[in-house]
């Protein structure tokens, strides 16, 4: 999916050393010494090493790891608020890393805006002051910066609010307050850090889903930070996971829950609860026949025969799903001496998308239990999902979570 997807931030060979030897840990790291012994051997803390990943336009990027995986130290590196010590970080086509002071402070006002974990509002400024500070410190009109900062209230649902203070509100909504903020910088990118650490469980799973609402009505390029894996699974359109400084896997959450890179990515995903992770798509098998609308019952009833099945999905040139053609159905049409099938199709059955959780699956098949048929955003038909196929991956999954 991604191949056909615009890169909007491409990271090479990224390395941060904290220290001032820098370049005689990035020697000892070339000699294949790892952060722990750098440290004794220099004195030199190595934050990040040899960093290399790109975030997609629109997507919703979550880098994440354990406190001391370098993962807040990443994402200041993307906007220089922390110098890089080598390494390129190129946002449309322009290398931040080779920007002058002046450069650098109109690509920050240009590409990024940031979201934090302690909300960072002004106590003495109203919701809507702090939602237009970015646009008042740019020097944008009055009236200007407050139509935009009403917009960007309204997008998080914070209309009405907009005389009150802080302290009037609770923290999901502070923090819809500094999401409001970003939103009227008009950034090309997201940075959120931590954004949701502060906020109690139920708060934070609302604002969670909050986030997904706004990214699929947006389609604003983030970057997420977080240390909570369940956060990262339920979020992330793909995971970059860290361990002392360095990427260990890079991937969507069902391919690190299904293919984990390595043993401490395993004992990572330790516990998760698969099936609300796993999708449809996991359990898909390809079709293993279809008749197209402009078929007989004759036609239909061979092919159900040749493949073993008592029912088969009926489908337009372009294999957009039209509805399924039952073998009784088809012997009736037979006899009736009927050339179209279309009057016997049957749309007792069910569809869902190649992202529909797995554990969504279970009351979707009918008493006859056809196929769940799996379609595309043009609901054309891209396999199908059968009950014992959920079975086994629910069963593969707690076998690798038990281990």
């Amino acid at each position: 999916m991604n191949e056909n997807r615009n890169v909007k931030i491409r990271v090479r060979q990224l390395s941060k050393v904290f220290g001032n030897q820098p370049k005689k840990a990035l020697e000892l790291r070339d000699q294949g010494l790892k952060r722990p012994e750098i440290l004794e051997a220099s004195g030199q803390t190595l934050g990040l090493s040899h960093i290399n990943f790109d975030v997609f336009e629109g997507e919703l990027l979550v880098i994440m790891g354990l406190s001391g995986s370098g993962k807040s130290t990443l994402i200041r590196c993307l906007n220089r608020l922390i110098e890089p010590t080598e390494g390129d970080i190129v946002i449309d086509g322009e290398n931040i890393s080779e920007l002058g002071d002046k450069a650098l402070l109109e690509c920050r006002r240009r590409h990024f805006s940031m979201v934090f974990q302690n909300f960072a509002l002004f106590p003495h400024r109203t919701v809507l002051q702090n939602a237009e500070f970015g646009l008042e410190i740019r020097g944008v009109d009055k009236a200007e910066r407050t139509d935009t900062a009403r917009n960007a209230l309204k997008q998080v649902g914070l209309d009405g609010w907009e005389d009150a203070y802080p302290n009037q509100l609770s923290g999901g909504m502070q923090q819809r307050v500094g999401l409001a903020r970003a939103l009227a910088n008009d950034a090309t990118v997201l940075l959120m850090d931590e954004a949701f650490s502060a906020l109690d469980p139920l708060i934070r799973g609302d604002m969670q889903q909050e986030l997904l609402e706004l990214q699929h009505r947006m389609q604003k390029t983030t970057v997420f930070i977080t240390h909570d894996l369940d956060e990262a699974l339920t979020i992330g359109d793909r995971i970059v996971l860290l361990k002392d400084g360095e990427i260990v896997q890079i991937g969507t959450p069902e391919e690190i829950l299904t293919r984990p890179a390595d043993d401490y990515v395993r004992r990572f995903i330790e516990g998760v609860d698969r099936s609300r992770i796993l999708t449809a798509e996991s359990a898909m098998r390809k079709v293993r026949a279809t008749v197209r609308d402009t078929d007989g019952p004759r036609t239909a009833l061979r092919k159900m025969r040749e493949h073993g099945i008592d029912s088969i999905y009926v489908t337009r040139r372009d294999r957009s799903l039209m509805g399924l053609l039952e073998a009784d159905a088809a012997e009736s049409l037979v006899k009736e001496g009927k050339e179209s099938i279309a009057e016997a199709l049957t749309q007792d059955f069910r569809t869902v998308g190649p992202d529909e959780p797995m554990h969504h699956l279970f009351a979707m098949f009918t008493a006859k239990r056809f196929p769940i048929a799996v379609v595309d955003e043009r609901k054309r038909l891209l396999g199908v999902v059968v009950k014992g196929a959920v079975l086994d991956e629910l069963a593969q999954a707690a076998k690798e979570g038990g281990n």
